[in-house]
């Protein structure tokens, strides 16, 4: 995005990031995006890129390499019989399972992510934090999502939390580092603010809302936020920023308004699976049937689509 579009956008030089936040205005604007309406031809569009910017998750304890390896086959090919439907942008799984990931994902262009330091609760000694994103790496990771010490954030312990994002960044190499802030457990929007501040100065590639296991997750209204911040964030540094919304998005027509949201806040330049990822695996049959919808005049049941 031009420095004059920005400054159209509000992203004025010399705005003070300690500013207070306005709860109304930051709920009614995301509450006016979210009506927008889309028409057909741009609706399919908007939903074969839903898809490009997915991340297919599966972090529970049951996890295995034979549903690992399932997942990694939804991730190429949602739906075979569906013209020009794209592969997912990444698939994210615990470490140990990376390797099974990355064999199954060979020559594609479908990445392979990793939860790290301490992953949901980020309450651990930093030594094992750093060695569990280092581990990840080793492994094969191509991006390591960590969660911030929440507890640490809310104390007003910010140095620390901003050192240990920067150190998980450097044992990180070349892999691309997701910073996930847990809005839920954050609270205030001016907490959410600080903290997508925070994790951009010291380093993070993406900033992220929420593990997923966490109620409320992301939000059109939290995820304005936070774009809000990346969109002054380039402004100040030209660096870009990528977001992840993660968690709550159930329905291909929620996804689609997260798209409008970037698009109104930052521009075509974030339309992209570069900068930004959608967490939303339970919403991809529902996107898959509305393609068909549109191709064809009539609804696919949910049981020709494969649940992993």
């Amino acid at each position: 995005m031009t420095e004059q579009g920005l400054a159209q956008r509000g992203a004025l030089p010399g705005a003070s990031r300690e500013a207070s936040i306005d709860k109304v205005s930051v709920d009614e604007r995301a509450g006016r995006l979210a009506t927008r309406s889309i028409k057909t031809e741009a609706k399919l569009s908007g939903l074969r890129l839903v898809i490009r910017m997915m991340d297919l998750t599966t972090l529970e304890g049951c996890d295995t390499p034979g549903k690992v390896r399932a997942l990694c086959r939804k991730a190429l090919h949602p739906a075979a019989d569906i013209a020009d439907v794209p592969s997912v942008a990444a698939v994210c799984v615990y470490p140990n399972l990376v390797p099974i990931a990355k064999k199954e994902l060979e020559g594609s262009t479908v990445r392979v992510a990793a939860v790290a330091t301490a992953f949901p609760s980020g309450l651990s000694p930093l030594d094992v934090k750093l060695d569990d994103a280092r581990r990840a790496v080793e492994l094969g990771a191509d991006e390591i999502d960590m969660v911030i010490d929440r507890g640490a954030f809310l104390a007003g312990e910010h140095p620390r939390v901003a050192d240990e994002i920067s150190r998980v960044k450097e044992v990180c190499g070349e892999a691309h580092l997701k910073v996930i802030l847990e809005t839920g457990e954050l609270g205030a929007y001016d907490n959410v603010r600080r903290a997508s501040d925070l994790a951009m100065e010291a380093g993070a590639d993406f900033i992220k809302t929420s593990t997923g296991k966490i109620q409320p997750a992301a939000t059109p209204a939290v995820t304005l936020v936070m774009l809000e911040a990346i969109r002054d964030f380039y402004y100040r540094t030209g660096r870009r920023i990528g977001m992840k919304p993660a968690g709550g998005i159930r329905t291909a027509k929620q996804a689609l308004h997260y798209l409008v949201i970037v698009k109104e806040t930052l521009g075509d330049d974030w339309l992209t699976p570069e900068l930004f990822r959608l967490g939303a695996s339970t919403v991809l049959n529902d996107v898959l049937m509305q393609i068909r919808k549109l191709e064809t005049g009539a609804y696919q049941a949910i049981e020709y689509f494969s649940k992993d």
